[in-house]
């Protein structure tokens, strides 16, 4: 079992950038693929990126060129780096683990989710 926390959300303006990070418990982080996902008001959670044992990452077209996912092994951390924030960023962000996964875009892959963190993009 593996427990994710993510962090660094908040509220920033069109064009800023975050990065958030998510920690994870456990012992057995480095077969996990991670990914992140977000939901906005009233609408579906959707795939960001995600990021395979390996270390090889995959995005969703509407981040590609303005976020960066990547993950700390030794620190049990994935980070998302986003730049060039728009208010259709707005959404609660979540990680999720999918052990021995290939860092898939389906959300029924992860195994495990995190609690989610807010990002606010003001116009």
């Amino acid at each position: 079992q593996v427990q994710l926390a993510e962090s660094g959300g908040g509220l920033v303006q069109a064009g800023g950038s975050l990065r958030l990070s998510c920690a994870a418990s456990g012992r057995t982080f480095s077969t996990y693929a991670m990914g992140w996902f977000r939901r906005a008001p009233e609408k579906e959670r959707d795939f960001v990126a995600a990021i395979n044992w390996g270390g090889g990452p995959r995005y969703a077209d509407s981040v590609k060129g303005r976020f960066a996912i990547s993950r700390d092994n030794a620190k049990n951390t994935v980070y998302l780096q986003m730049n060039s924030l728009k208010p259709d960023d707005t959404a609660v962000y979540y990680c999720a683990a999918d052990r021995f996964g290939v860092g898939s875009s389906t959300i029924g892959e992860y195994e495990h989710w995190g609690q989610g963190t807010q990002v606010t993009v003001s116009s």
